[in-house]
């Protein structure tokens, strides 16, 4: 296993998770149920976060909207609840990359439930070393890694070199509050909340 685990595998800690379930909370899939994590090595986010996330970008996008149309890149995929709310919400097509196997099985599960194949690709790969893309850049951007790993910044600046990030992207990132998030050179912060343990930050480039 590789030393700079995904959202899968860097989320270890001891004891182990009853699983739970998860629920698309807005858009055409609203209140479809997702398979969670068996165990909590994955965090996903939660759902009233979730939500809050996607309220904020109601309001962000160029003409209003920054989800509605757009493409999408999950970087740290962990369940695919991330990418599968924005398709719901009217996105047009996601990737969710995650390197961990046990994520990217529960990503395909997830997109079969949800009936969203045909506008999602899973890449295993790592976020800090991303092969290169087979279309456009993306203009929605989730950065969720693990806690306390120091993965965005490496992340934002691995994805953006190898052609990930579209030029006028949005980036949604979240971290525990209590880390420290250093910002690449070039991204400026929109929106910054805090809910419960989870920092959500919204980048654009400036």
């Amino acid at each position: 296993m590789s030393p700079r685990p995904s959202r899968a595998s860097g989320r270890a800690r001891r004891g182990a998770a009853a699983p739970h379930t998860l629920r698309v909370t807005g858009g055409a899939r609203r209140g479809l149920t997702l398979e969670g994590p068996a165990d909590d090595r994955i965090r996903p986010t939660a759902d009233r976060t979730r939500q809050a996330v996607f309220n904020l970008l109601a309001h962000r996008g160029d003409d209003g909207d920054a989800v509605r149309d757009a493409i999408v890149l999950d970087a740290f995929a962990g369940t695919g609840a991330l990418a599968i709310e924005a398709l719901s919400r009217g996105a047009a097509s996601a990737t969710l990359m995650d390197r961990d196997t046990a994520a990217a099985a529960l990503v395909r599960r997830n997109l079969a439930r949800a009936g969203l194949g045909d506008r999602a690709r899973l890449v295993p790969a790592d976020a800090t070393r991303p092969p290169a893309p087979a279309g456009a850049g993306a203009d929605l951007v989730f950065l969720d890694p693990p806690y306390g790993q120091g993965l965005v910044a490496p992340a934002l600046s691995a994805l953006d070199r190898a052609g990930w990030i579209g030029p006028a992207a949005r980036v949604v990132v979240e971290t525990d509050r209590a880390d420290p998030v250093p910002r690449p050179d070039g991204w400026q912060v929109a929106a910054d909340r805090r809910y419960g343990r989870a920092r959500i930050q919204l980048w654009w480039r400036g």
